[in-house]
């Protein structure tokens, strides 16, 4: 399903996906056209614009929490000109997988938008590199992040996008191994057990969001 209130973006990302090969079951110009929606028929994945009518401010951001809490097995996918810090916070802790963030100039880079609403499909995260490096410039824990080396740091700003070990390996141009022994070294240094019942994969990203 889409939720886009400007038509000509709207059309275009129909055009797209049903090229494709996806089925788009609505596309709505409002937040609350998207869960009315979304409440007759389950989609497998929501693209949805931050800012939509009556006040064009946070709608679409607020709808998404909403389906992440009232249907969690939708994906979620949102699109938006500016980055929305606390809201993306949220998206993210909110539940691991399942949901994106991604600024609108990468929709018209059609690989990457197309990958990222793949893996948001599959219950997996993808979130757009300029919404992580604004989050990380902006974390809490700064006095740990210090302790990263700037390979380490490159390999977790690679997790919060949600990228699996073999795709960061691909992008970083070093091997699986390596990326292994960066993320266990992310973890020892940020001192994250196993043993919390959390993924110490979605913590490490977490503790550096700020949440």
């Amino acid at each position: 399903m889409l939720a886009e209130d400007s038509t000509l973006l709207r059309e275009g990302l129909i055009r797209l996906l049903a090229d494709e090969g996806h089925e788009v079951l609505a596309a709505v110009g409002d937040a609350e056209a998207l869960l009315e929606a979304i409440a007759k028929e389950r989609p497998d994945v929501v693209v949805a614009d931050v800012r939509m009518p009556p006040s064009h401010t946070d709608e679409g951001l607020r709808a998404a929490l909403e389906i992440r809490e009232r249907w969690p097995t939708v994906g979620v996918l949102v699109l938006s000109q500016y980055i929305e810090k606390r809201y993306a916070r949220e998206l993210l802790s909110g539940q691991a997988g399942g949901v994106g963030y991604l600024l609108k100039d990468r929709v018209v880079q059609v690989d990457e938008f197309l990958d990222a609403l793949a893996r948001v499909a599959r219950g997996e995260a993808a979130f757009d590199p300029e919404v992580v490096r604004q989050l990380l410039g902006g974390s809490s824990h700064g006095d740990q992040l210090v302790r990263l080396t700037a390979r380490e740091r490159e390999v977790l700003a690679e997790m919060a996008q949600g990228h699996g070990n073999a795709a960061i390996a691909g992008r970083l141009h070093i091997s699986q191994s390596a990326v292994e022994k960066h993320i266990n070294a992310i973890f020892e240094k940020l001192e994250l057990s196993g043993g919390s019942g959390y993924s110490r994969r979605v913590l490490a990203v977490l503790r550096y969001l700020g949440t």
